[in-house]
């Protein structure tokens, strides 16, 4: 099985100031992948949690849409940005995830992964971010690991 995921995220921060304690975000992220031979179109929704300043934790919700088997996915992301910069602060993190597939395709099985890239503070309530994602597959799974880019736009109200 080979998975590709190609993905633009939209973060609102619902509370606070970007990458400050206390901040709550909501996001939407919309992509395209490939798997079991088919193309999807792959929606998701995401809520996270600055539990101190500069770091991140969060749930997230991926459905693949298209003709073939039906694939769920469920994370938990945990991010920290590095405050070395005023404009540009890079990014590290971490996730497991667990994709669940239709039976006919094969057992669900867990992904751990990898982020890391610069968000750069475009306004006092406003971020871009730029990246790179790497996951690493459990045994039942044929790739042992894929990578892909990663671009977010955030916006505080």
């Amino acid at each position: 099985m080979r998975k590709v995921f190609i993905a633009m995220l939209i973060s609102t921060t619902l509370f606070g100031a970007p990458f400050k304690q206390g901040s709550k975000n909501v996001g939407f992220n919309i992509g395209a992948g490939s798997s079991f031979g088919v193309n999807y179109t792959i929606l998701g929704i995401n809520a996270s949690y600055f539990v101190v300043d500069n770091l991140q934790a969060g749930l997230e919700y991926r459905g693949w849409l298209g003709d073939g088997p039906a694939i769920n996915e469920i994370s938990i992301p945990v991010t920290y940005i590095a405050p070395l910069h005023e404009k540009f602060r890079p990014y590290v993190g971490g996730f497991f995830r667990k994709t669940f597939l239709d039976s006919s395709q094969g057992n669900d099985y867990s992904v751990y992964g990898v982020r890391a890239g610069v968000s750069m503070i475009t306004s006092g309530n406003s971020y871009a971010s730029f990246g790179w994602v790497q996951e690493y597959y459990d045994n039942s799974v044929g790739d042992s690991s894929n990578g892909y880019p990663e671009v977010a736009v955030g916006l505080s109200f």
